[in-house]
């Protein structure tokens, strides 16, 4: 290989660096674009009250504004909707997803395995207001009532599939050795399953957990069909509940409470940015 032909080999790796650089730094422009807005926008309505008490009314609203004062009140409510539901909808989906996955790697020839697989797709793809609208049908016509017993199933629906799919492909990258092990000492398939190839699997199973969550925390359209909304810090899953993504799209149609909604869209950033950090963390002490 002649001298000609090494400097026109470097030069083209250059530039297809160069090139992947800037096209990788030109994808993390929106994203540190929307960021930086938020957090400026933000930043400044944070604090203990803007977390411990309630949406103020639009009358409250309207009258801080025209004294100068800061919009009094916060997202309590939201906030404490918010983790009933998702906490609800976590108790149902996560051992429900696992399992489900777990079964999908062990008889991904099986004909209903399959079928459910297909069908664990096709959920993944339906629009969020769709599950809405069903739950929505499912839900709230039977109970005839709002609920945050019919939002946290709504979530539930929307987190299985990634939860299945994540579990589903964590388990079939594991070697197959582990399994065989496992089986050479005496275990039958299910404790195999649940005592070696689960908690192998806990790290790729976990960051599955995470986009879950990650997704529905965000999520309007099913909740506006099922838990309506409150303007009440309230407990009862049994009664129409609040949530951070309703209120600020309550906050956006009310021109006296839109400057709340920039503080809480940090808080859902700093609420998943969280997870994210949380789940590394687990997931590397859990591989130690």
């Amino acid at each position: 290989m002649n001298k000609k032909t090494v400097k026109h080999r470097l030069a083209e790796d250059k530039l297809m660096l160069w090139s992947v650089c800037l096209l990788a730094a030109l994808t993390a422009v929106p994203l540190f674009a929307i960021l930086g807005e938020v957090v400026w926008r933000g930043y400044g309505q944070l604090s203990w009250s803007f977390f411990t008490e309630p949406t103020p009314t639009a009358y409250k609203a309207m009258k801080a504004i025209e004294a100068g004062e800061p919009i009094p009140g916060g997202i309590a409510n939201g906030i404490v909707g918010s983790m009933i539901m998702l906490g609800m909808a976590m108790a149902v989906a996560i051992p429900s997803g696992i399992l489900c996955g777990a079964f999908l790697a062990e008889h991904g020839k099986n004909r209903f395995a399959q079928s459910v697989s297909y069908l664990t797709d096709l959920l993944q793809g339906t629009p969020s207001v769709i599950i809405g609208i069903i739950t929505y049908i499912w839900v709230v016509v039977p109970m005839k009532g709002y609920s945050a017993i019919a939002g946290s199933v709504a979530l539930c629906i929307m987190m299985l599939p990634l939860i299945i799919r994540s579990t589903e492909e964590t388990l079939k990258i594991l070697p197959v050795s582990l399994k065989e092990a496992g089986l050479a000492l005496g275990g039958n398939k299910a404790r195999v399953m649940l005592k070696v190839q689960l908690p192998a699997a806990f790290g790729g199973i976990f960051t599955g957990v995470l986009l879950a969550i990650s997704r529905v925390i965000g999520e309007t359209a099913p909740l506006m069909f099922t838990a309506l909304g409150c303007s009440v810090v309230r407990y009862a899953i049994d009664k129409p509940i609040s949530a951070v993504p309703l209120l600020i799209w309550e906050f956006f149609n009310d021109p006296n409470l839109q400057e709340l909604i920039w503080g809480a869209s940090l808080f859902l950033l700093l609420f998943v940015l969280t997870l994210n950090l949380t789940a590394k963390y687990l997931a590397k002490k859990w591989n130690q």
